[in-house]
């Protein structure tokens, strides 16, 4: 393989830019006004998830597309993908006319194989993950002579995802910062080329969720174990980041940061509850970084940009988000009460916590699997409340009133 220096420059950025224009949106750069006053920064939001496929994958697919000779094209093409690159290659495949197969993880969220499918390309779930996914799609290449389209570790590709810079820098070109999620590493790569080429000192972070740790422990040769199985980031849940784009990212980016779940989760509803915008949990990695204590140092006072790379987030695990982050901000509580097994003590209990305008939306009784006495009941109440505060003056309302009461963890 070429070195890196030789196979992505500055100008193959601004080659991908005139190639792929008016077929990619250019996104909104906003500046987020409560993000910035939570960070302690000046946070500016590239919105990706704006793209027709929710992802900025398409800048890259599309990019290599466009490069393919009329034979390459007839023959076809494959590729491998957790859902955003696949759909970012099956779109475009459909508009230009040239044959597609996508292999995806087995355990790819469904509405990311729905749409793959829904733009014409041939589906095929193997492997549970995508590195296992790659090993089928290279078979299958060889096999059938398809030209494969690298997911990241392909210079046009890379190229292709750098043009991501030039539209954030050109709107805003005094940035101190850009904080990447990092994956394969084909949109740092490309972003690093193209922002440094326009502004040499801008700092680039990398951003790895702690339980795929593998780009991180490539840029420090370390061995850093991850932490647990399953990721709500599936689309950086990469094992094996590319030999390209780790030669760029070693050469331009400063660090590689690790957000752990909680934080991404944390950042996923924040984009939907402030922003009104929805991310996956890649597209909010960059935020979830911002979000962590060990890190604050690192942005306050800075002007900095990142990429909601993603908004291809299952529906009802977006729904399990938005529930888990009322319930840590103390807007939706589970309260169990101890009862006596009487008629009219659970109406008892909804007035006093109606009185204080506390909502409730599910009641469950416990009298078997209880060590009780057998004449009383455990009752888990969830219940709508305005902030902590308001979940502290129903808690001391319905104990004033003598019965025992206390919060079930989330």
């Amino acid at each position: 393989m070429p070195h890196a220096s030789e196979t992505v420059s500055p100008d193959s950025v601004y080659s991908a830019a005139r190639r792929i224009h008016g077929a990619i949106l250019n996104t909104p750069f906003q500046l987020s006004r409560t993000l910035s006053d939570l960070v302690g920064a000046r946070v500016w939001l590239k919105f990706e998830n704006h793209q027709f496929t929710a992802s900025f994958k398409e800048r890259g697919a599309l990019n290599k597309l466009l490069t393919l000779t009329d034979q390459e094209r007839r023959q076809g093409v494959i590729a491998m993908s957790a859902g955003n690159h696949a759909q970012g290659v099956a779109y475009h495949c459909q508009r230009l006319g040239i044959p597609a197969t996508i292999i995806m993880p087995r355990y790819t969220p469904l509405n990311k194989v729905r749409h793959t499918r829904a733009f014409g390309a041939t589906v095929e779930l193997a492997g549970s993950n995508v590195d296992e996914s790659y090993a089928v799609a290279r078979q299958r290449m060889e096999s059938e002579n398809l030209v494969f389209v690298h997911p990241y570790d392909d210079p046009e590709v890379i190229a292709g995802q750098g043009t991501i810079a030039l539209e954030m820098l050109q709107q805003e070109p005094d940035l101190d910062m850009l904080v990447v999620p990092i994956g394969g590493g084909g949109l740092i790569s490309g972003i690093s080329v193209a922002a440094r080429s326009l502004n040499p000192d801008i700092e680039i972070l990398g951003v790895q969720s702690e339980v795929y740790p593998f780009a991180f422990n490539r840029f420090y040769s370390s061995n850093l174990e991850p932490r647990g199985a399953a990721t709500i980031a599936e689309g950086i849940a990469v094992k094996s980041p590319g030999q390209l784009t780790m030669e760029i990212i070693k050469r331009n980016v400063s660090d590689v940061l690790l957000a752990s779940e909680a934080e991404i989760e944390k950042a996923v509803a924040l984009l939907a509850s402030v922003e009104k915008t929805v991310a996956e949990g890649a597209g909010a990695a960059a935020l979830g970084a911002l979000l962590h204590s060990d890190y604050s140092h690192r942005f306050t006072n800075k002007k900095i940009g990142i990429i909601i790379c993603g908004g291809n987030i299952d529906e009802r695990i977006l729904a399990f988000v938005m529930l888990r982050s009322l319930a840590r901000d103390g807007r939706l509580i589970r309260m169990r009460v101890e009862s006596t097994d009487v008629p009219g003590e659970l109406a008892r209990i909804s007035e006093i916590i109606a009185r204080h305008e506390g909502n409730i939306v599910d009641v469950t009784h416990h009298r078997v699997f209880s060590a009780l006495s057998i004449k009383s009941a455990d009752l888990d109440l969830t219940i709508e409340t305005r902030d902590g505060s308001h979940r502290d003056e129903l808690m001391q309302a319905v104990s004033a009133a003598g019965f025992a009461a206390r919060l079930l963890d989330i």
